[in-house]
């Protein structure tokens, strides 16, 4: 079975908590939009509205198939407290073979 690379991503999404980032990866896994979501505390330093502010954060890092990233952007905006939320996709270059293919089978990828 062939594999196109650019087939696969990394999604990233800061939350304002881990309850949030907790929810939302929940949500997305259930939904089969990501087939892992690691969640991990940090600390942001971002200009907003003019200010430069500094806040505790949850990044979550979604591995997924990117054809589903419109549906999974929607699921994430649905499910954020945030006005503007981080949602990047960033290209998947070299994986795995097996766990390229896991990705494809949780997510239920066509894209082949």
């Amino acid at each position: 079975m062939a594999q196109t690379l650019d087939e696969y991503g990394v999604v990233l999404v800061t939350a304002s908590s881990q309850a949030e980032a907790e929810r939302i990866a929940s949500a997305l896994v259930e939904a089969k939009l990501a087939a892992c979501v690691n969640l991990m505390p940090i600390r942001s330093v971002y200009t907003w509205q003019g200010e430069i502010c500094s806040d505790e954060e949850w990044q979550l890092v979604i591995k997924t198939c990117l054809h589903h990233f419109s549906k999974l952007e929607a699921k994430v905006r649905s499910l954020h407290s945030y006005e503007t939320p981080e949602i990047i996709a960033l290209p998947i270059l070299a994986g795995s073979p097996p766990y390229l293919q896991w990705i494809r089978e949780v997510c239920g990828s066509k894209t082949l």
